[in-house]
This record gives structure tokens, C-alpha cells and sequence, in this order.
């Protein structure tokens, strides 16, 4: 992975966590254990940390930055979509932030809410735990069920297995010229997590 240093301050990677080569980590990030950083990820910490707690995936295409002196934070289990920019922000444990919204500075979202596609959050705004919010800018539109929960549960914990099967088994290759019947596919690896959408 390209991995920088700025001032002396140089990037923390857990063993057990996986960064895709694709992904950049620049400064005062920390990732701790068990996390998923997917390809083309920007973690750039040259003005304020960024630290991704245990179990927490980012996923590709995302973009992390803050203000000087801010502090980024993804607590436990935090599940962030493809294409989403987080700016100086606080994600607490156990959310889902939907694909390609925008949680800007001081803003604070409580634990096990789900954020929707293409959401804003604006700057200093405070979104409670256990609801669903989405919208530009997010509103609160219900409070989550027990399926919600459990569903969004079973998703991260599929990103927790990720990171383990990329760092057992992801390698650079060539591609095949053809397909053939011999050729492994994912039928041949079943799972039990059938993706259903939130909706309002």
C-alpha cells in the first residue's frame, strides 16, 4: 500500500487488518484490528488524525480528511459505503454509512443508526443512535427495527471475514484469456448474508 509519513508522524497498521494496495495512508492514521480498507480508499492525516477503530470497514473509493487539530473517528464496527467523504467527523459503534454521502466536520453520528445513499450530514450536526436518517441534508425518519440491526450486524461481519480472506489469499495476477468450466467461481464459496435494502 502507499503508506507516507508528514512531519515524522508515519501511519499505524494492525497485522490483522487489511489495506488494499490501491488504498493511500498519509500521516496520523491508526487502524486497529480485524479493519477493511478497500481500493483507491484516501486516508490522508496531515492535519488531524484519522483513526478507524476494531472491526470497521471503509470501503472503496472513500475519502478521510479533517481540519487541523480534528480527530476522525469510525468506533467499532463502523461500516462505511463505496464512495463516501468523511470530513473531521465522529461515526460511533456499529453504523452504516450509505454509499456516496458526506458527513462533514464536528458532526456526530450515535451508535447503530444507519445513514442512506447519498446523504449529507452537515457540519456540527448531531444524528441520535438506533435510527435511520437520510437526505440532503439527513433527517431522522424512523427509528430502526431489530431486523435492521441484525442485518447490518451480519453485513460488517461479512467485511470482518473480508479482511481475513484478502490477507490469506488475495494475490496480484493475470487474468485468464478465457473461461473455462474448471475456472473457481463464487458458487463454489457459499454464504449465508443475502443483501436486502433499508428502506424508509
Amino acid at each position: 500500500m502507499p503508506c507516507y509519513s508528514i512531519d515524522g508522524v508515519i501511519p499505524v497498521v494492525h497485522p490483522s487488518a487489511f489495506v488494499h494496495p490501491t488504498a493511500v495512508l498519509i500521516g496520523d492514521v491508526v487502524i486497529e484490528a480485524g479493519v477493511y480498507i478497500g481500493p483507491f480508499a484516501s486516508l490522508r492525516a496531515d492535519f488531524g488524525r484519522i483513526h478507524i477503530k476494531q472491526n470497521a470497514n471503509v470501503q472503496d473509493n472513500c475519502i478521510i480528511h479533517g481540519f487541523p487539530q480534528s480527530i476522525t473517528l469510525i468506533e467499532e464496527m463502523g461500516h462505511i459505503g463505496h464512495a463516501v467523504t468523511l470530513h473531521g467527523c465522529r461515526i460511533g459503534k456499529n453504523v452504516l454509512i450509505g454509499m456516496n454521502s458526506v458527513i462533514l466536520d464536528d458532526a456526530e453520528i450515535g451508535e447503530n443508526t444507519i445513514i442512506g445513499a447519498n446523504s449529507l450530514v452537515k457540519t456540527k450536526d448531531v444524528i441520535p443512535a438506533n435510527v435511520l436518517a437520510i437526505g440532503s441534508p439527513a433527517k431522522v425518519v424512523r427509528d430502526l427495527t431489530e431486523q435492521e440491526r441484525a442485518w447490518k450486524i451480519k453485513g460488517t461481519q461479512e467485511y470482518i471475514h473480508l479482511a481475513q480472506r484478502c490477507l490469506n489469499s488475495m494475490t496480484e495476477v493475470l487474468p485468464l484469456v478465457e473461461n473455462s468450466p474448471e475456472r473457481k467461481t463464487y458458487q463454489d464459496f457459499q454464504s449465508d448474508h443475502q443483501i436486502k435494502p433499508t428502506t424508509a
